[in-house]
């Protein structure tokens, strides 16, 4: 089955800064894909190329066999795209979130309608749908974010630190949710975290960005082959240790 998404030589330049230089991968349909890399590596600069948020100096990102940059409208219908700067409407309900968002991409009324009571159900929303989201808790916001991301039904799903800040009752659920909705829907899904261990539990496959560049493109066996390392975390390490300080 084609890859749903196609990362085709994204670089991107700031001046004279080249922050991402020539990252190249594919995510096939099922498929749940790590985007990792420490900060200031590049890894979000090619999540928002990915998303149009940012037009690539060279290359282009493809969804759903769409040009992000040749057909936005339809490349971005594909896509749910969460990400830790965006924040919900203070004064909107979740159900009315749902309901809004589902509107901006032109979902028919009575599909819309259904979808997000489906969404309040599977994300367990129902005890505070009809509550400010300005009076939610950290989980429940990001239950509600991670919604409003699937209420157009993407076959494309970028996740940029879904559990962040989350208790490790929140952290699972979504875990789960994002297992069974990649696998049992045939999403596509990028997985872009700190949090290691959530990545060997999760990815199927995962790249690695360093100071601009793809360091590591494959599977978890072969990460730790490759750096004749036992973990993720030791391997991660070893393949950007010159951008950890040393105690001297």
């Amino acid at each position: 089955m084609d890859n749903l998404i196609e990362a085709r030589g994204l670089s991107k330049n700031f001046g004279d800064f080249r922050a991402v230089n020539k990252v190249s991968f594919t995510v096939a349909p099922g498929e749940i894909f790590g985007l990792l890399g420490p900060n200031g590596a590049g890894k979000t600069t090619t999540l928002r190329m990915l998303s149009g948020l940012l037009k690539p100096t060279e290359g282009e990102a493809m969804m759903n066999g769409f040009s992000m940059q040749h057909q936005q409208m339809d490349a971005r219908r594909s896509l749910g795209f969460l990400t830790g700067e965006m924040d919900l409407y203070r004064r909107l309900t979740p159900r009315e979130v749902l309901l809004y968002f589902g509107q901006l991409y032109e979902t028919p009324p009575a599909e819309l309608h259904q979808r997000v009571e489906r969404l309040i159900d599977a994300f367990g929303i129902t005890p505070f749908a009809n509550r400010y989201c300005e009076q939610l808790s950290t989980g429940q916001k990001q239950r509600v974010s991670i919604a409003r991301t699937l209420v157009h039904d993407p076959r494309v799903v970028v996740l940029d630190e879904p559990t962040t800040g989350l208790d490790i009752m929140a952290s699972e659920f979504i875990l789960q949710f994002i297992r069974k909705m990649a696998k049992e829907e045939s999403k596509a899904l990028i997985f872009s975290t700190h949090n290691l261990t959530e990545v060997e539990r999760l990815c199927d496959r995962i790249a690695i960005v360093h100071q601009g560049d793809l360091v590591y493109l494959g599977d978890l066996d072969g990460i730790k082959n490759q750096t004749s390392t036992d973990t993720l975390a030791q391997a991660f390490f070893e393949l950007v240790k010159d951008d950890v300080a040393v105690p001297g």
